[in-house]
C-alpha cells in the first residue's frame, strides 16, 4: 500500500510549509505507511529545529500529530510494543532516538481536527469553512515551536 500523506507546518501561529505527496515506496500495513511518513517528516522537522536555533529562538519539543495511535506506539517505544502483524518490519531507529532525546514527540490528534487534511482532500460544507477558519486565523497566543500536523 502507498498512501496519500499531507504535512502542515507551523511555526508561532502561521504555516511555513505544507505539502502533499504519495508516498515513494510500498508498505504492508496501514501502520507502517503511518510510519513512513513519521520517518519523511523528520528530515525538514530537524533542519527547521536547527535553523531556528542558529536565529536564536529557543525551541523546545516539535510536536508531531499522528492519528493512528499503533503509529505513536511504534514511533516512541520500538519494537517492544510491536505484534505479529508489525513485526516483520525494523522501526527507524532514528526516530525512535529522537523522540527519546526530547526533540522530537508524537502526540494523537483526531483525523477531523488535522489541517493537514485541508490539502489532501476535497472538504464540503461545515468542514471546509472550519479549516479555512483555522489556516487563514491562526491563533497568536502560541509559542513558538516547531509543530508538524501530518495525515
Amino acid at each position: 500500500m502507498r498512501i496519500h500523506t499531507g504535512i502542515y507546518k507551523s511555526t508561532g501561529g502561521g504555516a511555513t510549509f505544507t505539502a502533499s505527496f504519495k508516498q515513494k515506496i510500498n508498505t504492508k500495513i496501514y501502520t507502517e505507511a503511518k510510519l513512513v511518513t513519521i520517518d519523511d517528516e523528520m528530515g525538514h522537522t530537524l533542519c527547521n529545529r536547527h535553523f531556528l536555533a542558529v536565529q536564536g529562538q529557543q525551541v523546545h519539543t516539535t510536536t508531531i500529530y499522528k492519528d493512528y495511535k499503533s503509529t505513536i506506539l511504534l514511533a516512541e517505544n520500538g519494537r517492544t510494543s510491536s505484534s505479529k502483524r508489525t513485526c516483520h518490519f525494523n522501526v527507524q531507529c532514528f526516530v525512535t532516538d529522537k523522540i527519546n532525546k526530547g526533540e522530537v514527540k508524537v502526540a494523537f490528534c483526531p483525523s477531523k481536527n488535522m489541517i493537514a487534511i485541508f490539502f489532501m482532500k476535497a472538504l464540503q460544507g461545515s468542514m471546509f469553512r472550519k479549516m479555512c477558519s483555522t489556516i487563514l486565523n491562526p491563533p497568536n497566543n502560541e509559542k513558538i515551536d516547531d509543530v508538524h500536523r501530518s495525515l
